[in-house]
């Protein structure tokens, strides 16, 4: 190629060196995300495997990666109700190849800790949410309660109130627990566990009176009946448990409670990964078999936008710090 045959020529050449020299300068986060992405991504989950977060990352996983055309890695980060998974993607580079399962726990966790190495509002940027899942407020079928009213009433009759286990202080199950107190305004006394799993086994047990377990881990002992199931905490009834009536219709209008799972990356990752994220996102819940799926573990898909995500995050954020203030919640 002759470079020498016009100063115009020379210039413009001139200027295209230059302009791949500044893109190949650029830090990947702020590099053009049209060939995003080229490598495995990561999904960090803030829970071990096998609970409800780590099966619902799962399911997504495998077919976001398909339509994403690269494996997503699903890295289990368990620890201090979320926040170790949750500050490793907050540190992250910003470039797409780190995504977070952010999480009902995420938005307690901003009042709940005095002090955490990360901002669960402001480290991240959301790409949409996945599914929601309702609490069922059961009951040990020993006692005389059937409906909400009598749960109510035998609280309101009790020297001491009902008891109500859950899986930790601060946990979405020790505050569903905590706003319906406040709602229906009786005595009920919380007893925190490590866990949901042991705070079941003293629920079947006698030990305790109730508690507002997540759906998938009390939907096989209320099958079983060895748990009674009185209410339930989202807005419409579960085709899992159709004969259990709601919070709402059992005389307490607007209640909704829900355990809720979504995706996000660093902050600034760049609009054009959120956007294809988000895209794709909306294909995997649209699939039947995915769909079926997460309602045969009580999970109702939840399709959205990141803007709607981040709106619903701020709006959980913000109710559930009243709750964390009033029912003087704190991290253990």
């Amino acid at each position: 190629m002759n470079l020498h045959r016009t100063p115009s020529r020379r210039l413009a050449l001139a200027a295209l060196f230059a302009t791949l020299a500044f893109t190949a300068a650029l830090p990947a986060q702020a590099q053009p995300a049209a060939a995003w992405p080229t490598k495995p991504i990561k999904l960090v989950v803030g829970y071990a495997a096998g609970g409800a977060t780590d099966v619902i990352a799962r399911i997504v996983a495998a077919e976001l990666g398909k339509q994403l055309g690269q494996p997503i890695l699903v890295d289990n980060r368990a620890g201090a109700n979320s926040n170790v998974g949750a500050e490793l993607v907050a540190r992250a580079p910003a470039d797409g190849y780190t995504l977070y399962v952010y999480t009902i726990a995420n938005t307690i966790n901003a009042s709940l800790y005095d002090k955490l190495g990360y901002d669960p509002l402001k480290d991240f940027e959301p790409m949409g949410l996945i599914a929601k899942v309702p609490n069922i407020l059961v009951v040990n079928p020993q006692l005389p309660i059937k409906t909400l009213a009598d749960y109510v009433s035998f609280a309101k009759s009790s020297p001491n109130g009902i008891t109500f286990a859950s899986a930790g202080s601060g946990s979405s199950i020790h505050l569903s627990g905590e706003l319906f107190k406040m709602a229906a305004k009786v005595p009920m006394l919380h007893v925190p566990y490590r866990g949901s799993a042991p705070a079941v086994t003293d629920l079947l047990g006698g030990q305790v009176q109730s508690m507002f377990d997540n759906a998938p881990s009390a939907l096989p002992h209320v099958r079983g009946g060895k748990l009674q199931a009185i209410a339930i905490t989202s807005p419409q009834r579960s085709p899992l448990l159709p004969e259990v009536p709601t919070v709402a219709e059992s005389g307490f209008p607007g209640f909704d409670v829900q355990s809720w799972f979504g995706i996000a990356g660093p902050a600034g990752t760049p609009q054009a990964v959120v956007q294809r994220v988000n895209t794709e996102l909306l294909k995997v819940l649209a699939l039947p078999e995915v769909r079926q799926r997460l309602l045969n573990l009580a999970a109702t898909p939840e399709p959205g936008t990141p803007a709607q995500m981040r709106s619903w995050t701020l709006s959980e954020a913000k109710r559930w710090r009243e709750v964390v203030k009033q029912s003087g919640a704190r991290a253990e």
